[in-house]
């Protein structure tokens, strides 16, 4: 900085490089932050997949055990709930009266879909399909087409 008749301020030059600097500084900032959105996203997924499915396989236990009221399953159903709303809602217990049985406090939102509406399949259905058959819910998936780091789709998860 020079002094030009008591005045103070910078040059243009100067100026021309500060601004360089900042939006050198700036371009390489989004990038990671756009990675950091993401990688949270994908731990938000993991987690809420991890949740639901340590769900149906506690409900499913607990059907095969006989611990639930056998009169409010379905008989195709191989013990293995109908919906994910059964999950939270609950389910009476074997020989209780009022004792209901919960898997979940709550549908965990889809992190990339921003909604509890779930892929679902069924254990009739193909593993890889994308077809719910409506008899059971036997496993859970994103309903997001995007890709992985490494290309795989979140919906194979």
């Amino acid at each position: 900085m020079f002094r030009l008749g008591g005045r103070r301020g910078m040059t243009l030059v100067e100026l021309i490089v500060a601004f360089t600097i900042l939006s050198l500084l700036a371009a390489m900032a989004v990038p990671l932050a756009r990675y950091k959105v993401r990688r949270e996203r994908e731990r938000d997924l993991r987690y809420a997949l991890r949740e639901m499915r340590t769900a149906i396989d506690k409900y499913k236990d607990v059907c095969d055990a006989k611990g639930l009221d056998m009169t409010k399953v379905k008989i195709d159903s191989e013990c293995y709930p109908e919906s994910l709303d059964i999950l939270v809602e609950g389910v009476k217990a074997s020989g209780s009266v009022d004792k209901k049985i919960r898997f979940l406090r709550r549908i965990p939102k889809d992190p990339f879909t921003n909604s509890t509406d779930w892929g679902k399949r069924s254990m009739q259905d193909d593993p890889k399909g994308n077809n719910w058959g409506g008899q059971n819910v036997f496993d859970v998936y994103t309903k997001t087409m995007e890709r992985a780091a490494d290309g795989t789709l979140y919906s194979e998860w």
